[in-house]
C-alpha cells in the first residue's frame, strides 16, 4: 500500500510539474503574441505620421514641379490605399502599398533636386526634414517589429513550446518587409 501511495504521490507531481511547464510557455507565448501586437501599434502610428505628411507635402511641391503631375498623383493614390488598410495586423498588400509609397517618396526627393526654388522655401525644408524624422521613426519601429515577430515566430517553431502553441493556437506571424529586389534600389534619376 506504502508503494502505491509513493506512485501517487510521484505521478501527482509529476502531472503538476507538467502542468506548471504548460502554463509558464502558454503565458510567455501569450506575452509574445502581445509584444508583436504593441510593436505593430508603434509601426500604425508612424505610418500614420507618414501619411499625414504627404498631402501638405504634396501640396508645397505641387506649386514649384509643373512636370511632376504623374509622380505627385501616384503619391496621393498609394498614400490613400495605405490609409485604407490601416489600422489593423500587418499584411502582405500593405506591405506592398508602404514599399510603393516609401520608394515614390524617395524618387520624389530625387526628383526635388532640380528645383532649386522649392529646396530653398523654408515650408518645405521643415516639411522634408519632418519627413525624414519619421522615415526614420518608421524604420526604427519596423525594425522592433520584425523582432518580436522573430521572437514570435521561434517561440511557435520550437520544441516544446510549437506543442503549446498549436494547441492554443498560436500562428506564427509575417514580417513586415521589402519584398522585392527593384525596391531594395535606389531610384534613378532622370533628366
Amino acid at each position: 500500500m506504502e508503494a502505491n501511495t509513493v506512485a501517487m504521490v510521484i505521478f501527482g507531481v509529476v502531472v503538476l510539474v507538467v502542468l506548471v511547464m504548460i502554463a509558464g510557455i502558454y503565458n510567455s507565448l501569450v506575452a509574445a503574441r502581445q509584444h508583436v501586437r504593441e510593436s505593430w501599434s508603434n509601426v500604425d502610428t508612424e505610418l500614420q505620421r507618414r501619411h499625414d505628411l504627404i498631402p501638405n507635402l504634396v501640396s508645397i511641391v505641387k506649386g514649384y514641379m509643373t512636370h511632376e503631375r504623374e509622380l505627385l498623383s501616384l503619391i496621393v493614390a498609394l498614400r490613400e490605399d495605405a490609409e485604407r488598410l490601416r489600422p489593423g495586423e500587418a499584411t502582405d498588400e500593405q506591405a506592398r502599398i508602404e514599399n510603393q509609397l516609401e520608394g515614390s517618396l524617395a524618387q520624389l526627393r530625387v526628383r526635388i533636386e532640380n528645383y532649386p526654388d522649392l529646396k530653398a522655401s523654408t515650408n518645405f525644408m521643415s516639411l522634408q526634414s519632418e519627413l525624414i524624422h519619421t522615415e526614420d521613426r518608421v524604420q526604427n519601429a519596423l525594425r522592433f517589429y520584425n523582432g518580436n515577430v522573430r521572437d514570435m515566430n521561434v517561440k511557435v517553431q520550437s520544441f516544446p513550446s510549437n506543442m503549446i502553441a498549436k494547441m492554443f493556437g498560436f500562428r506564427r506571424k509575417s514580417y513586415f518587409e521589402l519584398r522585392t529586389e527593384r525596391a531594395r534600389e535606389a531610384p534613378q534619376v532622370q533628366f
